[in-house]
């Protein structure tokens, strides 16, 4: 009996291991992060804390701590001026590790059909749906007719 760890990965997609996480995930999935992610990105510059509090119905500290949790993350960066901490979006980290996921997903799973985002059984569910759509609708016209 062998007393090496077995690879939880089944030997495929070792990259995405090292680009998978759980801090990075656990900082993008809260509502109020998201909003303070996207409001700063929006406006372009680098924007103090109070300045982004005014987006969230939260208090300036908890503000304050979603902002220090996506600056660990990597998707922030932090910059001091005085008393006051200035935040940016790190884009070309952000993007960089979204590719990379993305490209590491795409080499593990490769899809089955060629095509756009459309295709495969996202597509097929959809028109699964569609399909049954005029059945109900007809089901139900027969009943308002008795």
């Amino acid at each position: 009996m062998s007393t090496r760890k077995k690879d939880s990965t089944g030997g495929c997609c070792k990259a995405m291991g090292g680009l998978l996480r759980p801090r990075f995930f656990k900082a993008l999935g809260d509502s109020n992060r998201i909003a303070l992610l996207c409001s700063l990105a929006d406006s372009g510059r680098p924007r103090s804390v109070g300045e982004l509090a005014d987006c969230c119905p939260t208090d300036i500290s908890v503000v304050s701590r979603h902002l220090a949790a996506l600056r660990d993350a990597g998707v922030l960066q932090a910059h001091k001026r005085g008393r006051e901490v200035f935040y940016t979006v790190c884009c070309e980290e952000f993007v960089g590790t979204l590719r990379a996921i993305a490209d590491a997903i795409e080499a593990c799973c490769p899809a089955k059909e060629k095509g756009g985002p459309g295709s495969g059984a996202r597509s097929a569910r959809s028109s699964a749906r569609t399909r049954k759509s005029p059945g109900r609708r007809a089901a139900a016209r027969g009943r308002r007719e008795l």
